[in-house]
């Protein structure tokens, strides 16, 4: 992610949370955590322009507003106090992809929101020649036939980062580095998973998360806000003793078996994921700077998920 992209989510995590605690606080007691992540939302909110700043908050307000209709128990009163926070980026690197969490201490109740800025991207992992993705992404380590495929690729280059290449200057940069390092990544998954029955549900929660959420995503262009749920281990939505749901969220039921995994048709470097239970992702790779490196990053996206998943559009109000 470029260095704005990642100014941009962050400024629209700062206004995200700041729109959730003025319209919760018209009903209940509310407080931020002024944590060193909501230092780090706020500068990024005070470098965008007035007219920016406009378009995030219409997008935030809508987005909350159907957030608040699908959980009960923010609205719920008590005597407690309803807490916010951001969460630092590194509790990613954990399997917890939630940037804000919403939370109640006293009955011990928490929910979180992933937001993304106009883009729908899953993940940004990487793949390098000492980076074990097997190990990382669902705790098995990768065999050493693996390493042995990829072993060229990355000596390759090393070679033409020592030389400081331009990407752009490798000709065949699809066919020799991009095919055969996705092919060795291909293999690989499909040998370890005949032999781990566990594989597919730890992948899925490295890819999706170790706690439910609701994904929102701004998308200025269509002046819509789209809101997600990924209630896969049943803990969105819940109600309370007084306020009951608008809406039921269902339960998502995670895939256990692969249907397919191959090139993406007419491509050297995309692979397409079926999955059974309705999900499906594509793994693209590529170079994340203008200058050969050692490592190769990941666009992974979901192109296909459950109709358990409720994905509510919702119209910005100007």
């Amino acid at each position: 992610m470029s260095s704005k992209s990642n100014n941009q989510g962050r400024a629209y995590e700062y206004i995200f949370l700041n729109v959730l605690f003025d319209e919760i606080s018209k009903i209940r007691e509310v407080w931020i955590e002024k944590n060193s992540s909501f230092s780090a939302s706020e500068k990024a909110w005070e470098t965008l322009s007035e007219e920016e700043k406009e378009i995030y908050k219409l997008s935030a307000l809508t987005g909350v507003n159907t957030v608040l209709d699908l959980e009960p128990l923010i609205f719920e009163k008590n005597n407690d106090t309803l807490n916010l926070k951001i969460q630092a980026d590194d509790n990613g690197k954990k399997g917890d992809v939630r940037d804000i969490i919403i939370m109640r201490e006293n009955i011990n109740w928490e929910i979180g929101l992933s937001l993304k800025h106009n883009h729908f991207a899953v993940k940004h992992s990487r793949l390098s020649k000492k980076l074990d993705f097997g190990k990382k992404w669902y705790n098995i380590s990768c065999s050493e036939e693996y390493w042995k495929k990829v072993k060229p690729i990355f000596d390759f280059l090393e070679e033409e980062k020592r030389k400081k290449t331009l990407w752009k200057e490798i000709l065949n940069k699809d066919k020799d580095v991009y095919f055969p390092l996705l092919e060795a990544f291909k293999i690989e998954i499909l040998k370890q998973n005949k032999e781990e029955i566990g594989l597919l549900e730890n992948m899925l929660k490295y890819l999706l998360g170790k706690f439910d959420f609701y994904k929102v995503i701004s998308i200025d262009t269509k002046r819509i806000t789209r809101v997600q749920s990924y209630n896969l281990y049943g803990t969105l939505n819940q109600e309370g003793v007084h306020k009951k749901r608008k809406i039921e969220i269902p339960i998502v039921l995670l895939p256990n078996r692969i249907v397919s995994l191959d090139f993406k048709p007419g491509s050297l470097n995309t692979l397409e994921l079926y999955l059974n239970n309705g999900w499906q992702f594509t793994f693209r790779i590529h170079n994340a700077s203008s200058k050969v490196e050692t490592s190769l990053k990941f666009d992974i996206q979901i192109v296909g998920m459950p109709t358990s998943i409720i994905s509510i559009d919702s119209k910005w109000k100007i």
